[in-house]
């Protein structure tokens, strides 16, 4: 209860059982001003400070709290994981830069594209990026599926969207993927991220060394989940690249993406994917959110023998974003070649460690040789474990160091008159 006294200079604040006298300057209203109404909420949570006093203090460990935006499943976002150095900071008016672009995986050509090389923040759809190493790592025998990864209290502390793992658990490499592709899993991104590259840091420069090395020129990485940081930059382009080199380079774990639902420890997980099982022929790849961001999708269709790659970032909402995907995909579809054409990434290893890079004509990629369950997978304990470290089972190394891959740029280009000149939809 607020209630104030002549010429408005004083101002006593009552909460619960609690009195405060506090000084308001003179003309203040007691009924709308913001202070006195915060120190109400502080006083009856045991803090006495006022808001602005508690900024002047400077900001708490952990104090963003996740967004509460739009549908039950929206990506949360709050500081990034690096320090507060790396926030990504919009005033009321901010609104988040628009991109597109659609790419014909057969013929390498862009179908379609609106601002494609406009800086934006990525939001999850790093994690693409994140599981491309963690892939890399797959590949050359480094981890294995059933590989137990280990959990710090650097990663139990991310924000939200996450599983909720706790320091000291582990966590196998097959659950890690599932966890990123359905519940977009920021705790669990950041333990890959340290199994591969030792820390969190460390593993930010791998990311943006692999997305120079794969012709990403607009990326930088500075976490492995996505969380707001100021020079945390992709763009619609680079995306597409990204996209088309997972699904190409990895085929064997790229059926991942398609993943629907998982269950960890009894707790079932749905992707926030929408388009997965409802537009015909999408088979994956990544959501994304953060204020900064706006609503980010970057979507691969299969309709026969045609292939799209669709990148929409700055959405305004869910809803909005996945009409707008569905609109590309449904107008561009059947402009689509159906021959391949477009030259794919090779990648192949030297005995003595180094990499020869080698661009050659493309086959269908062959099928996947693990294909996961789309209804998801049970696991037989039935809440997360917290045992002690003494009660784990053993855990296996990782190496710290950087694979010193370098694979040739995608390219991805308008050039040609194939098609007649393309309108933006409105």
């Amino acid at each position: 209860m607020l209630t104030g006294i002549t010429a408005g200079f004083w101002i006593r604040v009552r909460a619960g059982s609690c009195v405060a006298v506090l000084l308001m300057p003179a003309g203040a209203s007691a009924l709308d001003n913001s202070t006195g109404a915060a120190a109400a909420h502080n006083l009856k949570h045991g803090d006495a400070r006022t808001i602005p006093a508690r900024r002047a203090a400077g900001p708490t460990q952990n104090a963003a709290a996740p967004a509460k935006h739009g549908r039950k499943h929206k990506e949360a976002h709050t500081k990034g994981g690096l320090g507060d150095r790396h926030r990504a900071i919009h005033g009321p008016d901010y609104r988040p830069p628009h991109a597109e672009i659609l790419v014909d995986e057969n013929s390498g050509r862009v179908l379609h594209e609106d601002s494609p090389d406009r800086p934006c923040h990525p939001a999850s759809l790093t994690k693409i990026m994140t599981l491309y190493l963690l892939f890399e790592q797959l590949e050359a025998g480094k981890l294995t599926l059933e590989t137990l990864l280990p959990v710090s209290a650097n990663a139990a502390r991310q924000a939200p969207t996450k599983l909720g793992l706790k320091a000291d658990q582990t966590i196998k490499v097959e659950d890690a993927i599932k966890a990123i592709v359905t519940k977009s899993a920021n705790d669990t991104a950041v333990v890959v991220g340290e199994a591969i590259g030792g820390t969190e840091s460390e593993f930010a420069k791998m990311m943006t060394e692999k997305a120079k090395a794969l012709g990403m020129t607009g990326t930088t990485y500075f976490n492995a989940s996505g969380l707001p940081a100021d020079a945390q930059l992709t763009t619609a382009r680079d995306q597409a690249i990204l996209a088309r080199a997972i699904s190409e380079r990895f085929p064997r774990y790229y059926p991942y993406f398609a993943t629907l639902k998982f269950q960890y420890h009894g707790i079932e997980m749905k992707n926030h994917n929408s388009l997965l099982g409802t537009v015909d022929g999408v088979d994956g790849i990544k959501t994304g959110y953060t204020d900064a961001s706006g609503y980010n999708l970057v979507s691969s269709v299969h309709r026969g023998a045609r292939h799209l790659v669709a990148v929409v970032l700055g959405g305004t909402s869910n809803g909005a974003r996945d009409a707008r995907m569905r609109r590309l995909i449904e107008e561009y579809i059947g402009r689509a070649a159906t021959n391949r054409t477009a030259p794919a990434i090779v990648e192949e290893a030297r005995q003595d460690g180094a990499r020869v890079d080698a661009i050659g004509t493309a086959t269908a990629p062959p099928a996947a040789a693990i294909a996961p369950d789309t209804a998801g997978a049970a696991v037989p304990s039935a809440k997360i474990e917290q045992a002690s470290t003494l009660e784990q089972p053993a855990v296996d190394k990782v190496p710290l160091a950087a694979d010193a891959t370098r694979t040739p740029a995608v390219s991805i280009n308008s050039a040609g008159t194939a098609f007649p000149p393309v309108v933006p939809l409105q």
